[in-house]
């Protein structure tokens, strides 16, 4: 695995401790309403026919042609079990507005915590932003959330007062991209 381009951000990796079998899901589900059909055909097995019937839906009902893209490229890549919870992870988070448990999930040591870490510092060591500018570019873009409350200040610190009963933080950078952090 060499890093693609200037920025290994955007990267699409295969294996699972390179990218999550969850945000693997999430790469195949943002797809182009354009590229369904295409990519249904050449990244899944599912018969011609009944993708020719995904390919002519319109509208909203073009999402449920992504879902099945989705779960059917990270089933062929990282199992049944891994694509039914991705599925299952994103549901939760989309439709219900829960903190799913099948997130990524980052574990930092308590004692780094205690303290407090300033947003812009956490979100790099998360994975939703590649340096400490992009986060303060995203905090000031009012793309940050902390537990799907948006962070305004850039310096604003994060620690074990904002772990909830599940025990986790939630961040979140724009509406698609989530981990958990845990204190350890």
């Amino acid at each position: 695995g060499e890093k693609m381009g200037k920025s290994v951000g955007g990267a699409v990796w295969l294996r699972p401790h390179r990218l999550s079998p969850y945000d693997y899901w999430q790469f195949w589900r943002n797809t182009e309403d354009a590229d369904v059909g295409r990519f249904l055909r050449l990244f899944t097995d599912l018969p011609l026919d009944e993708i020719a019937r995904l390919e002519s839906l319109g509208g909203a009902e073009i999402n449920e042609a992504k879902k099945l893209l989705a779960t059917e490229a990270t089933r062929l890549c990282h199992g049944n079990q891994a694509a039914m919870e991705s599925a299952e992870t994103a549901r939760q988070t989309f439709e219900q507005g829960e903190s799913a448990a099948g997130l990524p999930t980052i574990d930092l040591p308590r004692n780094q915590l205690e303290g407090g870490i300033p947003a812009y510092r956490l979100f790099p060591i998360a994975g939703l932003a590649e340096s400490n500018g992009a986060a303060r570019r995203l905090i000031k873009g009012g793309g940050a959330r902390l537990n799907d409350r948006r962070i305004d200040v850039e310096e604003q610190p994060i620690g074990l007062g904002d772990i909830g009963d599940d025990g986790v933080l939630k961040l979140s950078a724009g509406k698609k991209r989530h981990a958990l952090v845990r204190a350890v």
